[in-house]
């Protein structure tokens, strides 16, 4: 078996099924120098369904900052391999010092791509996939969740969260009085023999789950915000003539028009009405 090249290797792993393990990700750690493990437990039992052994460092929140060092010049001569417990790392794991590190010293990062809970949950679904936001975990304090999610309320894009059973019925709670009552989907065990997607509002996800949390991994999906009302004409008004303290009326009718979309035309001619008639 021929020795990998020195550096780094980010490689993904099952989020379930370690039938889910690639060819080359299964290559990739039966040669590596030393493996980068979130816990050496959980990455022993992918070894051995692979039949390799490897020497592991454990690598994780907790230790990072003293670990990251001596993996960085283990890289010169060595490949490191860096795994999380599950998916692929960097996704809400430790790890992005490491790749920022090992570049700024001049070893080659290579990727091994595979699973990753995140997009698996979005292809489950059945909500729009074109443009998504990974949130990770929210705050576990409900102030804290609600603040960030009102961050994101107004973002055009799917949510993609992760959440843990206990709290899941206290989250969808919170998504759903600070969003409104929006399609969402709650994915669970994905690649697992109990594998399910259940979908529904918000409102309805947070009932089903207030009483009875589910176990195991679990990844929330939430539809982007519906088409908002047109402005009314009081708005409209209103903010142009915010606008016409600061701007000429051509500029201001074209802010108002980007931000309320309203028609700039329309706009314009109120714009020069309400300077004429001194109202600005």
């Amino acid at each position: 078996m021929s020795p990998l090249e020195p550096g780094l290797y980010i490689v993904a792993t099952p989020i379930g099924n370690l039938g889910d393990l690639s060819p080359r990700a299964a290559d990739i750690l039966s040669r590596a120098d030393v493996i980068a493990v979130e816990d050496s437990r959980v990455t022993a039992g992918l070894l051995r369904h692979i039949g390799a052994k490897r020497p592991m460092v454990p690598y994780h929140d907790h230790n990072a900052e003293g670990v990251r060092p001596g993996l960085i010049a283990r890289m010169a001569t060595e490949a490191v391999a860096l795994v999380s417990d599950a998916g692929t790392p960097l996704i809400s794991d430790p790890g992005y010092k490491l790749v920022r590190d090992a570049r700024a010293a001049g070893h080659a990062v290579v990727t091994i791509p595979g699973p990753c809970a995140a997009v698996a949950a979005l292809t489950l679904a059945g909500l729009p996939t074109d443009r998504f936001l990974f949130l990770g975990f929210l705050p576990p304090k409900e102030k804290a969740r609600a603040d960030a999610i009102a961050e994101v309320a107004a973002v055009r894009a799917t949510l993609v969260l992760y959440e843990s059973g206990p709290r899941l019925g206290a989250c969808l709670a919170t998504l759903a009085a600070v969003l409104g009552d929006r399609e969402a989907a709650v994915t669970r065990e994905i690649s697992k023999r109990f594998e399910e997607a259940v979908t529904g509002t918000l409102a309805m996800l947070a009932d089903r789950y207030a009483e009875a949390p589910p176990k195991g991994e679990i990844v929330v999906v939430v539809a982007p915000p519906g088409e908002a009302p047109p402005a009314s004409v009081e708005e409209g008004d209103a903010a142009l003539a915010e606008a016409l303290t600061r701007l000429p009326a051509a500029k201001a009718a074209g802010e108002v028009a980007k931000r309320l979309g309203l028609d700039r035309k329309a706009l314009y001619a109120r714009a020069l009405a309400m300077k004429a008639g001194g109202s600005a």
